[in-house]
């Protein structure tokens, strides 16, 4: 049987305008389906696995849109719920070069933001499951949520299933103090701990000495020392950090590392000439599940968690179509780009 996977959130219509048109020159916008967790139901589908995402939509066309856009790539939605509520929003306007990409939420009183304890039967929902997944984002949408957020984590705890978490977070959801007492709860059932390199700062304080992201200078050392001090606060098994070096909005240098019982591995840079960077932590967080779950060594899990993340930078949308050998072929030292016939 193939492995099974669950993944808990928000699914959401992202609206952006052509290519890298401006909010306020665009006179047409493209529109696809998207968020965190279900990006990274899509990225472990595309690699084999038995992938479920779990969430609620409206009792309407767009909510079966929603529902059609994953499980068209192999996703199981069984367990997605339906409402009366909204299905939420988001605007993206590409940057370019120095100018930055810019998100515009519009998801306030959601279907799955309404969603409440009893709503979802996780005995059923985690049955022959072996990883649950989630992000920081879900618990930041309402207090119901991080109470169900808090309800599957001891549930999976309860069967022995490994619970990651992608701390993810945003500003415009939460403030750095609501994030940290929430998250806080829920860290001690975290197995694996996902995150960029502010996201530990943001939430629980923990900066990485000797780094200055915006300048885009990057420590090793002090993330390093960052994964040991989260790891010794809610004792994860392991931490990955995604390092991100913005030269501009086209062009990023990226990386990454995992930390286990004292020892950090470090992936191979990549400099990415970027199509669409959205998904790209998701894409990551997928290439970390498969890896982890495929019992590949600590250095090989780095490298395909990030050559995943890498090529995802290369497809528009969120999600990151690319299959197991062509992760393997990138992470193995072929980065050419050369036509494949």
């Amino acid at each position: 049987m193939n492995k099974k996977v669950v993944t808990f959130g928000e699914i959401m219509m992202r609206i952006n305008p052509k290519l890298n048109y401006r909010f306020v020159q665009a006179n047409e916008f493209d529109v696809t389906y998207a968020g965190a967790e279900a990006s990274v139901a899509v990225s472990l589908a595309q690699f084999g696995i038995n992938s479920y995402f779990v969430s609620r939509v409206p009792n309407n066309e767009i909510g079966q849109c929603a529902i059609n856009a994953v499980r068209k790539y192999g996703v199981n939605t069984s367990y997605v719920g339906r409402s009366n509520k909204r299905l939420g929003i988001y605007f993206v306007e590409k940057g370019s070069s120095q100018r930055p990409s810019k998100v515009i939420y519009d998801r306030e009183d959601s279907a799955i933001a309404n969603a409440k304890i009893g709503d979802f039967d996780w005995d059923a929902i985690f049955e022959d499951a072996e990883w649950f997944h989630f992000t920081g984002i879900t618990p930041a949408l309402s207090q119901s949520l991080a109470e169900l957020c808090l309800e599957a984590c001891k549930k999976a705890r309860e069967k022995g299933i490994t619970i990651s978490c992608d701390l993810n977070y945003r500003k415009k959801l939460w403030s750095n103090e609501k994030a940290k007492e929430t998250m806080s709860i829920l860290m001690p059932y975290v197995d694996v701990c996902i995150a960029n390199e502010e996201d530990a700062k943001d939430v629980f304080g923990i900066a990485a000495k000797e780094a200055d992201i915006e300048s885009g200078k990057l420590s090793i050392g002090g993330y390093k020392q960052v994964a040991f001090e989260l790891t010794k606060r809610f004792g994860f098994k392991y931490v990955a950090l995604t390092l991100r070096e913005s030269i501009n909005a086209n062009v990023n240098n990226w990386s990454g590392l995992l930390y286990k019982d004292g020892e950090v591995y470090v992936s191979p840079k990549y400099c990415i000439h970027i199509v669409d960077r959205f998904g790209g932590g998701d894409s990551f967080g997928a290439g970390l599940i498969y890896s982890l779950l495929n019992k590949f060594d600590m250095q090989e899990a780095i490298n395909f968690a990030v050559a995943s993340s890498c090529l995802k930078h290369s497809i528009e949308g969120d999600f990151n179509l690319v299959s197991v050998d062509e992760v393997l072929t990138l992470s193995k030292g072929n980065g050419s780009g050369r036509v494949q016939r």
